[in-house]
């Protein structure tokens, strides 16, 4: 491969404005982009700068070109973005190249986590599609000396209606650059029935380089002279190394041994320091890591159990807590109520674990840095190469390989920061593997919780009050030392924004100190929320004599707006005047998911019906699961899943994203668990940190609510209420409670 530096304003040289073609801009400095800030004037000469970011382009012999700023894991978020800015543009798909981009500030936010892709750039990317037929539409009444509104965009072409003349978008693509391009409020969206793509089944583009082994992941890359990295971090957070001999490992041929620093402060996205053998191949890395022997200083963090720290969280979580939000008097409602119930509920630390564990490749030299990584935030990952070298943001550049999987762990660039060191070190592009026991050992996990539920019910089986207290370790605790307690942001993820018609309600949370990296995971906090909130309801159900079903809907209430007074909840970074909590969609869901598993109808001995419902990154989502248990096993037989997500651009990548879903909370749900004994995590591989497996896998029947709605999320919403739907099956066929995770620890499976 060759390496070549050119500066941006090269680089539109040669892509663009010397093939003639037009290149059209948009621009966000914050999120979601405004859309004044997509149009910006196109200078008629190659040598003005255009320094804006280049999402579209369309050459002269008429292909179009779309940059992709976001991360590619299988989401196809790639595909679905490029097939909005096409269809608006009203382009020929069989004519679009899809290029992913660089990390790079001009892009706004390029951090592909929280669901974001596709309900935060749906917008833009219409409109610069937009933005460019229209230009297309002006250059072509141009030269035919006619009106704009007698023309149209069709199948890659500007047709005038009148006396069918056609020009192709090549034909008009530099006659187009030269235009000043129009302010994006005077552009008319194509309405909804003439979208021809949005809407509609759509491979993705990387589909069949993905199945057939042609797809760039990043152990992929290969550069000149490369050398391959392993490292022996430190097995506690926090920890140094006391003593290392690295005679036998450095006695291998072409092996060299390097000390990393000693992180400092909070962990953030530093590498975590530890012993890296460099090696001309991965097996003689492999082999030279086992060589080091090295003895280690825990640190602070020496003596961390999960377990014992289990009791701290569950103390805690039966203490007062601070409120974060409080409706009428929960203390005297509980007082007056006709029944009391409260409950407990314990989940365990999770690792995101994709089926491609971190890698990353670096080549530092001539005072630049140059990287390639399977990242989800490219531009987090230049900053912190930059802060791990000393050099300044512009002096490194971040290429971003395809992804295998990722559920926010690669949008930690730890692992991109040491490749990018030890490059510096050795002088030469190194590439860092991580195996899956690095992964499992040295990631940043999904916090352990401890929640207490309390309720009151009225002699008619109805919910009078309610207090939720949640207990866990924040993940504001990786960047802040002093954090303590669940941020603002945290606790609006499926708990602050409960939308039920209770008159009596309080959420507290409680204080708890992290010992591990703590990181988001695929629906972050609202797996453990949705889990104790859905376990709750058929809890209380069942003293109430009622229906689970009825009591759900119930407490839903009416369809309305949720009004949360004062109360800030964060809302997925979405005002709630525009994506509001509304009830109404979360009742369909879960009406139509009911319907679909036939609730209500007899089950056999030792089967049973479980359903749960749950609100997170804008979207709603019903599952109910049917269970079957036999000599005390647990066999999933089939989950239905409803979703509305808005509106949606790609149906088989949401059925896709549900399915997954499905298997992911599965997974979590059955054999999710990372432990630690005396700082050090216990698990190595997926033979003890289980995934599900082909034969364990129910039936998956998905629906998609047709929605009117602002796109919202896809790729998280869907795991939360799995588990709930799940152990409440198990009760509703044996009676056994499920209060602690995963159903493993306790042999159901």
């Amino acid at each position: 491969m060759a390496l070549e530096k050119i500066s941006r304003r090269e680089l539109m040289r040669r892509v663009g404005w010397t093939a003639g073609g037009l290149t059209l801009g948009a621009w966000a400095g914050n999120l979601p982009w405004t859309p004044a800030a997509l149009a910006q004037d196109v200078p008629a000469d190659a040598s003005q700068a255009f320094d804006p970011s280049v999402y579209l382009s369309i050459a002269e012999d008429g292909t179009v070109t779309v940059i992709c700023h976001r991360s590619e894991m299988g989401q196809g978020s790639k595909t679905g973005l490029a097939a909005v800015l096409v269809d608006e543009l009203e382009a020929d798909w069989d004519r679009v190249e899809i290029r992913q981009a660089i990390g790079d500030e001009k892009y706004g936010s390029q951090n592909t986590d929280g669901s974001t892709s596709i309900r935060n750039f749906y917008q833009p990317f219409r409109e610069a599609g937009a933005v460019a037929r229209q230009m297309l539409i002006t250059a072509a009444a141009a030269q035919w000396g006619v009106s704009p509104q007698s023309c149209r965009a069709e199948a890659h072409q500007v047709v005038h209606r009148a006396s069918g003349r056609r020009l192709g978008y090549g034909d008009l693509a530099r006659a187009a650059a030269a235009l000043e391009i129009p302010e994006v409020e005077t552009i008319t969206l194509k309405p909804a029935f003439e979208q021809r793509l949005v809407g509609q089944p759509l491979p993705i583009v990387d589909l069949d380089d993905m199945v057939t082994g042609r797809a760039s992941f990043g152990l992929d890359v290969r550069l000149p002279g490369m050398k391959v990295a392993l490292i022996a971090r430190p097995p506690v957070v926090g920890g140094r190394v006391a003593t290392l001999d690295s005679s036998a490992a450095e006695a291998m041929a072409g092996v060299q041994v390097y000390t990393l620093p000693v992180p400092e402060g909070a962990p953030g996205f530093q590498p975590l320091g530890g012993v890296a053998v460099v090696a001309p191949d991965t097996w003689t890395a492999m082999r030279a890591r086992r060589a080091l022997v090295i003895t280690w200083d825990d640190g602070p963090h020496g003596g961390y159990d999960t377990e014992a720290y289990r009791q701290t969280l569950e103390v805690t979580a039966r203490q007062p807590g601070e409120p974060v939000r409080v409706v009428g008097n929960v203390d005297h409602a509980l007082e007056g109520a006709d029944q009391r119930h409260e409950a407990d509920y314990y989940a365990p630390h999770l690792a995101q674990a994709p089926m491609e564990p971190p890698c990353a490749t670096a080549h530092v030299h001539d005072g630049i840095c140059e990287a390639w990584a399977p990242t989800q935030n490219p531009q987090a990952a230049q900053s912190q190469v930059a802060a791990t070298l000393g050099f300044e943001v512009a002096q490194v550049t971040i290429h971003v390989t395809l992804l295998g999987g990722g559920f926010g762990r690669k949008s930690k660039p730890d692992f991109i920061a040491e490749a990018a060191w030890l490059s510096q070190e050795v002088g030469a592009p190194v590439q860092v593997v991580w195996t899956r026991g690095d992964d499992l050992r040295h990631g940043y996990l999904h916090a352990n919780s401890a929640q207490h539920l309390e309720a009151g019910l009225s002699a008619d089986g109805k919910v009078v009050a309610w207090r939720h207290r949640t207990v866990f370790p924040s993940i504001s605790t990786t960047f802040s030392a002093d954090a303590k307690a669940p941020s603002n942001g945290e606790m609006g993820l499926g708990l602050a924004d409960l939308p039920f018609d209770i008159p009596n309600l309080a959420i507290e949370r409680g204080e708890a100190r992290a010992h591990v990296r703590i990181g988001w995971l695929r629906s972050v906090c609202n797996i453990y929320h949705a889990f104790a909130i859905g376990s709750f309801i058929d809890e209380l159900a069942d003293r109430a004599g009622r229906d689970p079903l009825s009591l759900w809907q119930e407490l839903i209430g009416p369809a309305r707006e949720v009004d949360f007074g004062e109360v800030e909840i964060s809302n997925y970074g979405q005002p709630l005047t525009v994506h509001p909590v509304d009830t109404g969609r979360l009742r369909r869901v879960l009406d139509a998911t009911a319907e679909d598993a036939g609730w209500g109808r007899d089950m056999a001995t030792g089967s049973g019906l479980g359903i749960s419902v749950h609100r997170s990154f804008l979207s709603y989502v019903a599952v109910a699961a049917a269970v079957t248990v036999t000599a005390g096993k647990l066999r999933v037989d089939d989950v239905w899943i409803t979703i509305d997500c808005g509106t949606y651009v790609n149906p088989d990548r949401v059925r896709a994203q549900m399915e997954g879903s499905v298997i992911y909370g599965l997974s979590l749900a059955f054999y999710g668990a990372i432990e630690a004994k005396d700082g050090a995590i216990v698990q190595q591989n997926f033979g003890d940190y289980r995934v599900l497996r082909l034969h364990e896998t129910p039936r998956i029947h998905v629906r998609l609510m047709p929605s009117q709605g602002l796109p919202a999320g896809v790729g998280e919403p869907g795991v939360p209420p799995v588990t709930p739907a799940v152990t409440n099956a198990l009760f509703a066929a044996t009676g056994e409670r499920v209060r602690e995770l995963p159903l493993s620890k306790a042999g159901w499976v």
